[in-house]
């Protein structure tokens, strides 16, 4: 049995707190601008502040690196995934309360499932830095850390239990490659409307698999089957 969650709702943040969170998302806007525009590695965060009209230790107050200034919302995935976990649906298990989530931000754009205009320019910045690219793998770790630790709580999994590690790992990897496809069709050309289908149809089948297995999926044909590329026996 998971441990009991405070179901309180959190004091609205005061003015103070309301003008940092706003600081901190229009310096990471404009550095987001930059990186994209400049590439990664040529913008400085001298030239983030310097375009933001604030010190350089203003940004590092709210930033504690570069590539946190590009990764600004991850603690927002993090949270959020958590959150929903805790909320999710009687009898919704996690692949299930990870596939509607999905399929909730496909039909709402949202920037998680990269199916929205510019998704493809946010993640060429990230495949031309190399940078860019260690730290979306580092928090792609982390992502699946803290979902294995919610899921291990919540069933009541011993440390050597490696079923929630596994369990998060295939979420986050299936989730990925979904996100991955469909940046690449945007990178070559196809609009949304045109791969939306296609997408819709990609999504419900990769959770199948996660929801039912993938024991048979490329199994060898039986001699004889007529399973061959040409249909020949």
């Amino acid at each position: 049995m998971g441990k009991e969650t405070d179901r309180r709702p959190e004091p609205e943040p005061g003015l103070r707190e309301r003008k940092k969170r706003e600081t901190r998302r229009r310096i990471a806007d404009i550095a987001t601008g930059l990186f994209i525009t400049r590439g990664f590695d040529n913008v400085t965060v001298a030239d983030v502040a310097r375009t933001a009209d604030v010190s350089v230790n203003t940004v590092f107050n709210y930033f504690r690196t570069k590539e946190d200034l590009f990764f600004d919302r991850q603690d927002e995935l993090h949270d959020a995934a958590v959150d929903a976990f805790r909320d999710r649906r009687p009898g919704e298990g996690v692949v299930a309360l990870f596939r509607r989530r999905f399929f909730e931000g496909l039909d709402q754009g949202d920037y998680r499932t990269a199916f929205h205009e510019g998704s493809e320019v946010w993640m060429q910045t990230v495949h031309d830095s190399p940078a860019l690219t260690a730290r979306m793998r580092e928090l792609g770790e982390q992502l699946k850390d803290g979902l294995a630790s919610v899921l291990a709580e919540e069933t009541g999994a011993g440390p050597d239990d490696i079923a929630p590690r596994a369990a998060a790992a295939m979420i986050y990897a299936a989730q990925g490659a979904l996100v991955e496809e469909i940046a690449a069709r945007k990178r070559a050309g196809e609009t949304l409307q045109e791969m939306r289908e296609d997408v819709y149809a990609s999504a419900a089948r990769v959770f199948d698999m996660l929801e039912h297995g993938i024991g048979d999926y490329a199994s060898e044909p039986a001699p004889g089957t007529g399973a061959g590329p040409a249909g020949e026996a």
